[in-house]
């Protein structure tokens, strides 16, 4: 379930403007397929758009709910399992220099998915400490 939430961030928010968010959201679940690298690590742009995330799911008041702070937290987890605490380990990257592309790539990628679709997202990272 993480890794398919990864995989919804990086698909929805790296490459959406050029195949169309509304696309990847109305295909019905036995039409998704797996799509993981095969030395299964995070890329930069995942981390850069888990970060984005955050700080937009924080503007929405999700910060405030303890499921999506469980979630985050898995999600994180999940892609960076051989740090300690993660999600410090993730708010150190997103501070260094070289990450700062990654960074302005996702927030301009999370724009032009649009609220709605940003909001959606956020609210299924609260259900992901459910089936962890």
């Amino acid at each position: 379930m993480i890794k398919s939430i990864t995989h919804k961030l990086t698909i929805g928010l790296l490459c959406g403007s050029s195949l169309g968010i509304s696309l990847a959201y109305a295909e019905t679940p036995t039409e998704n397929f797996e799509v993981t690298s095969e030395h299964n690590e995070t890329t930069p742009e995942e981390l850069a758009a888990i970060v984005v995330l955050s700080q937009l799911c924080t503007n929405y008041g999700f910060n405030k709910d303890p499921n999506y702070q469980t979630g985050y937290a898995a999600l994180v987890k999940e892609n960076m399992p051989d740090e300690k605490d993660p999600v410090q380990a993730l708010e150190k990257r997103a501070k260094q220099k070289d990450f700062q592309k990654y960074i302005i790539e996702a927030q301009n990628d999370a724009k032009k998915a649009g609220e709605q679709q940003n909001k959606d997202i956020c609210s299924e990272i609260s259900t992901l400490n459910k089936d962890s």
